[in-house]
This record gives structure tokens, C-alpha cells and sequence, in this order.
């Protein structure tokens, strides 16, 4: 695949749409400035978001709103700015990264609090009467008071039914639809060639986008019980899609951040530590695929 395929990939009409810069600078901070030590100097914060096409003037007042909502830190060394997420931020995108970078644990069957006297975690639905329900997955939080698991009987289709009613499956559904048309070229770009020929710019451009989009249906996704399911769900196809190009992208992407990308000490290194965690378990996910 050579940098203007891909370029034509990036500039085509499904992936014009500037993302809110808000957004896709947290983005940015969890994906590629967080596992190298959390702060970027804000040329290059400017520089990375001009690829996807927000202007310096919506940065810096991006930037602004962040900090004022506790979001990002910001220290002033001479002339130049860096910034930092906070600890709330952190906490929020360690949360948001278990979803997107480590395989998804299985929802074995149902969970039912009989009587919960707080608010719900997240993935909790309530029945009334305070009889709440969550799908059985080793991420769940658990509420204090009664608890019992359970496994679906009856008819198959009761089930996306009664989901369909509880959570907003139709809102993700289409969400991960389109993030697989956005990227069908890609995936098919990737069944033929490696991208190693792609330079590091369009590789993280790409990357982020890739994570920018999928996460707008994954960190919604209730990863309910497969019974659960309604007919032909995308969650799978488009799991897959964001692993195989993350993957994909990884070296050259992760290269171009140690060459391009600094905090006040100098240069960010490409990789680390956290990086190579990341990396091993979305190449273990990669193979499970095929196998």
C-alpha cells in the first residue's frame, strides 16, 4: 500500500468530517502521549491536529476549555507551552483504555441485583423497583446488596428483544456500521499489502482517526451477552477491522512519534514499556482471529 493510496484513503468524502477538537485531543493524549511519560509540547499538539484538519485557533481554545474542566495541565517554559492530562483525565482514559486495547472479556450470561440502594455503575440497566441488570463480564463493577447470575432459557429471540428495549444497541449498531464502510478500503488494502511503505505523518493520521471513530460506538457498546445480539451485529467485524490496522500501523506510526513528537526533556521515545504491553496484547487479539 504506498502513502498515496492511503492519502486518497484519509482525503476521501466518508473521512472529510473534522472531529470536534476536544475530543480528538484526548484522543491523541491516551493513544500516543500518555504511555511516553503524559506531556507534549503545543506546536506539535497543533501540528498533529492540523493533519485532521483543525485549525491552530480551535486548539488553543480547545486547550483552554480542557484545562478550565480539569482535563489537561498546563506548564509554561520560556517561550514554549506544555500540557498534561490531569488525574481525572488519566483515570477516565485508563477506563476507555481496556476497552480499546485490550481483547474484550466475554459477557458469560447475566447478572440481577435484587435490591441495589445506590447509584449503578456503568453497564447497569434498571428493571424498577430496584431490581437492576448487567451482562457477566469480569469488568463489571458490582453493587453492594443481593446478587444473583443467571444463564438466558427460552425462546432465542426474546433476547435481543428485551435488549433492544434496555440499551441503545440501534445508536452503537450503526455506529460500528460506519466505521467498517469508512474503512472497507483500508480492510481490503490490508488483506493484499503491508503499509511499512507508508510514511510516519500518514500512519499516525491514520491511526487516530481509526481510534477516533471506533471508540465513538465501542465505549458505547454494552458487550452484552451473545444471545443478546440482534441479527448480523457489526461489534466483531468492526473489533477486528480496529485491531488488524492498529497492528498494522503500529512500528511506523510509533516511529514517527520518537522522531517528531517532544515534551520539555527532549524527544518522546517511540516506544515503551506501556507501549509494548499494548502492542502484545492487540497481537495476541490480531491471532486469535485466524485461528
Amino acid at each position: 500500500m504506498t502513502t498515496k493510496e492511503i492519502g486518497t484513503l484519509i482525503s476521501s468524502p466518508r473521512s472529510t468530517d473534522i472531529p470536534r477538537a476536544p475530543a480528538f485531543i484526548v484522543t491523541l493524549y491516551g493513544d500516543a502521549i500518555e504511555p511516553r511519560g503524559g506531556t507534549l509540547w503545543m506546536g506539535d499538539l497543533v501540528t498533529c491536529c492540523a493533519e485532521q484538519g483543525i485549525s491552530e485557533s480551535l486548539v488553543r481554545t480547545a486547550v483552554s476549555r480542557l484545562v478550565a474542566a480539569g482535563k489537561l495541565l498546563g506548564e509554561r517554559i520560556g517561550r514554549r507551552s506544555f500540557y498534561r492530562l490531569t488525574e481525572q483525565a488519566q483515570a477516565e482514559f485508563r477506563l476507555a483504555s481496556k476497552v480499546l486495547y485490550t481483547p474484550p472479556p466475554v459477557a458469560r450470561g447475566w447478572l440481577l441485583s435484587l435490591k441495589t440502594r445506590e447509584t449503578l455503575p456503568d453497564g447497569w440497566v434498571s428493571l424498577g423497583s430496584g431490581v437492576a441488570l448487567a451482562p457477566n463480564r469480569s469488568d463489571i463493577v458490582r453493587p453492594s446488596g443481593a446478587l444473583v447470575t443467571g444463564e438466558a432459557i427460552g425462546e432465542r429471540k426474546d433476547w435481543p428483544e428485551l435488549a433492544a428495549d434496555l440499551w441503545d444497541l440501534d445508536v452503537v449498531g450503526e455506529r460500528y456500521r460506519s466505521f467498517l464502510e469508512r474503512y472497507d478500503a483500508l480492510e481490503e488494502m490490508l488483506r493484499v499489502r503491508s503499509l511499512n511503505d507508508v510514511d510516519g505523518k500518514t500512519a499516525l493520521t491514520l491511526r487516530l482517526q481509526l481510534i477516533h471513530h471506533y471508540r465513538l460506538a465501542a465505549l458505547k457498546d454494552p458487550r452484552l451477552p451473545r444471545e443478546a445480539w440482534p441479527e448480523d451485529w457489526p461489534g466483531p467485524e468492526a473489533r477486528r477491522l480496529f485491531v488488524n490496522a492498529y497492528m498494522a500501523l503500529a512500528s511506523v506510526a510509533d516511529g514517527f512519534i520518537g522522531q517528531s513528537f517532544s515534551d520539555s526533556l527532549g524527544l518522546l521515545p517511540s516506544a515503551t514499556e506501556a507501549t509494548a504491553l499494548r502492542l502484545d496484547r492487540l497481537g495476541r487479539e490480531a491471532v486469535s482471529f485466524t485461528g
